[in-house]
């Protein structure tokens, strides 16, 4: 794809020339890989390198807001120990390139997918030292105090938990409007493990800022060591319940016991990196939190991510999707709610 339809280079550069952002021409100028949801373009203006962050021409959502939101965000993280990507300047106008955007400094990692780099494959002890990273990233954002960094009013912290099923549920249940899918009768366990959610759920929680979708594929690793480079993709990020990131990382890590993830990439080597159960050991060494009801947010993760899949086994349906695609994902919906009814038993 080429980058020019995405940015308009004199508007561009005029408006860096404004936030006094080097001088000269854009050179070197190519779109990364990685994003799902919004177009990533690295270039080089002088004497530094930028990376230009926006919404895809034709966004899903009000792809401008969403930019914004991240670039308050990255701004608020700028003096913390969270690993991200650094903020150098943000324009939340649609004038200049049509949409907002922000730029930021390159990150200079790689994404975890296939085959390792040589250094991290080189010994299960590193590959350890990995997977403890990935927690302690979320660690580290869940002990920001998002009033103290600006971040009041980026979501609403009360009722947060109270207001997730039902309004997973709702979602589940307007995909009926694709006549022929089969509905909850299609996915196991849906009600009971609903009921249990619901009769489980904590009572109360420390707010805090979460990423949203947590994982593998939304962290980068340093090219020199086993520690994060930085987490990435923020779109979903707000203030809620931080551990609703760590049940998410727990539903689709890797590993014994793992549902096999069709959107997953495979990571080999795996053995070294740590189990499940490690990972929310470490959570408790650096965290104050109550860990008491992880369990809760773990088969919670597993709930909301199947009601994702199966949206797209739906609009298969409604000739949104194809239906190959749509029975794979389908299948991995299935196997969430098995293993959420597993967690309920153990």
């Amino acid at each position: 794809m080429q980058w020019s339809p995405l940015v308009d280079r004199e508007r561009l550069l005029a408006w860096m020339d404004q936030q006094k952002l080097e001088r000269g021409p854009i050179v070197n100028a190519q779109l990364l890989t990685g994003g799902t949801q919004n177009v990533l373009l690295r270039f080089r203006r002088g004497e530094r390198e930028f990376v230009l962050r926006r919404p895809p021409l034709k966004p899903l959502m009000d792809g401008s807001q969403t930019m914004r939101r991240e670039a308050r965000l990255l701004a608020a993280l700028a003096h913390t120990d969270v690993p991200h990507p650094r903020l150098i300047a943000a324009c939340a106008s649609d004038e200049v390139i049509g949409s907002a955007f922000y730029l930021m400094e390159p990150i200079e990692g790689f994404l975890v997918k296939g085959d390792l780099p040589a250094r991290h494959a080189s010994t299960p002890a590193m590959r350890r030292r990995m997977g403890f990273s990935v927690i302690d990233g979320i660690t580290a954002l869940g002990r920001v105090d998002y009033v103290a960094v600006g971040l009041a009013d980026f979501g609403k912290a009360e009722g947060y938990l109270e207001r997730q099923i039902r309004r997973w549920r709702q979602q589940l249940d307007h995909y009926a409007v694709n006549t022929g899918w089969p509905g909850i009768a299609g996915l196991p366990y849906v009600d009971e493990v609903e009921r249990w959610l619901e009769a489980h759920r904590p009572a109360r929680f420390t707010p805090g800022i979460l990423h949203g979708d947590y994982h593998l594929a939304n962290v980068m690793f340093r090219h020199d060591a086993p520690e994060l480079a930085a987490i990435v993709d923020w779109e979903l990020a707000t203030i809620g319940d931080p551990l609703i990131d760590l049940g998410w990382l727990l539903a689709i890590w890797p590993g014994e016991g793992a549902v096999s993830n069709p959107l997953a990439m495979e990571i080999r080597p795996w053995d070294g990196f740590p189990t499940a159960d490690e990972l929310i050991a470490r959570y408790a060494e650096n965290s104050t939190r109550d860990l008491s009801a992880v369990s809760w947010y773990a088969v919670f993760a597993c709930y909301k991510l199947a009601i994702i899949l199966e949206g797209t086994y739906a609009r298969a349906y409604g000739g949104q999707a194809t239906h190959e695609v749509g029975a794979e994902l389908h299948g991995y919906a299935r196997a969430l709610f098995e293993r959420a009814r597993e967690w309920i038993e153990a």
